[in-house]
């Protein structure tokens, strides 16, 4: 066979299925000649196999055979929408699904650290058992508002994100056994409260709010919602639920607990980028704190609100697979 006369004459098909498989959009037509040209295209590159030691040609000719196989089974290209859709529904659906869980969680605990701090302000003494009163009175006067800037703001926001995602994380990990979850909560609360009493018995109270509430809003209930989404997790072995075995509840609550978990990465990102530029800005204290508040609020009604709707529309939390776009034959 005469390789030269063979690739010479089949050029101009192989050209026109390269430009038909750089084109996003086919008339049906056009989509026919498409398959055609593919087929008798992977027939072409057998025939060169054979008779031909040419690594070039050999080369090109099966990537355009493999652009061709692509355009005819209509391989996925990437797409914004599953991220849109994922922060528009997914993300809200599911913190919604499991509101009762953190909001229990976040109210119980912000008032054991209300009760905490007014115990330990008007019971120095036993402040004292945990921070020597030289430390505590050097913390409460220099140290508390020092550590807000001791770093450059962008590696400041970066620790304070990795360390509460550690924090959330544990709560989302270690939830299936459920004590773990209590025993993170319990240190958290235990270390607000004391800082919190410390603060207003040497009178730095108002400092203590002021640098807390920026980003503490925000920060504190995405640890409460890992808390609580880790604790529905716990509970679904507990009391699965008619018609559904334990491993099949654990198995639900789990996948909505790591799309909670994707979530949070962003939240905790907003909360580190607030405790970072926010908190220690010297701007005035009810522009600090009303930044965090909003932001707050905000965060509330895009899981209260936005979720609620999606619920309401019988949305759903599993990932769209849409079928592969083939060429009409």
């Amino acid at each position: 066979m005469d390789l030269d006369a063979y690739v010479a004459e089949r050029r101009g098909e192989w050209s026109r299925l390269d430009a038909l498989t750089r084109r996003r959009r086919l008339s049906a037509a056009e989509a026919d000649e498409l398959v055609l040209l593919y087929q008798r295209a992977a027939t072409h590159l057998s025939v060169v196999r054979s008779h031909s030691p040419d690594p070039i040609l050999l080369a090109s000719l099966s990537q355009l055979v493999i652009a061709g196989r692509s355009a005819v089974t209509g391989g996925r290209r990437f797409s914004w929408r599953p991220v849109a859709r994922f922060f528009t529904t997914t993300l809200p659906l599911e913190l919604y699904r499991a509101r009762r869980w953190w909001l229990a969680v976040m109210v119980l605990d912000v008032l054991v650290a209300g009760v905490l701090m007014g115990y330990f302000a008007a019971h120095p003494e036993i402040v004292e058992t945990f921070v020597p009163p030289a430390a505590a009175e050097r913390y409460a006067g220099e140290d508390f508002v020092a550590y807000y800037s001791e770093f450059q703001a962008q590696n400041f926001a970066a620790n304070v994100w990795t360390h509460n995602a550690m924090i959330a994380g544990q709560c989302l990990a270690s939830g299936v056994l459920i004590v773990p979850v209590l025993w993170v909560l319990a240190q958290n609360t235990f270390g607000i409260g004391l800082i919190g009493g410390l603060m207003i018995d040497r009178g730095y109270g108002e400092t203590f709010f002021v640098y807390i509430l920026p980003h503490g809003f925000l920060e504190l209930t995405a640890i409460f919602v890992a808390a609580g989404v880790g604790l529905r997790i716990g509970w679904a072995w507990i009391a699965p639920g008619p018609h559904r075995t334990r491993g099949r509840a654990l198995a639900e609550r789990a996948r909505a607990g790591m799309l909670v978990a994707l979530g949070l990465v962003a939240m905790l990102l907003v909360s580190g980028i607030l405790e970072a530029y926010v908190t220690p800005s010297g701007w005035p204290d009810a522009v600090r704190v009303g930044i965090g508040f909003l932001v707050w609020l905000a965060f509330l009604a895009y899981a209260l609100i936005v979720g609620a709707a999606a619920e309401r529309r019988g949305d759903s939390s599993e990932p769209e697979h849409p079928a592969a776009e083939v060429p009409t034959v």
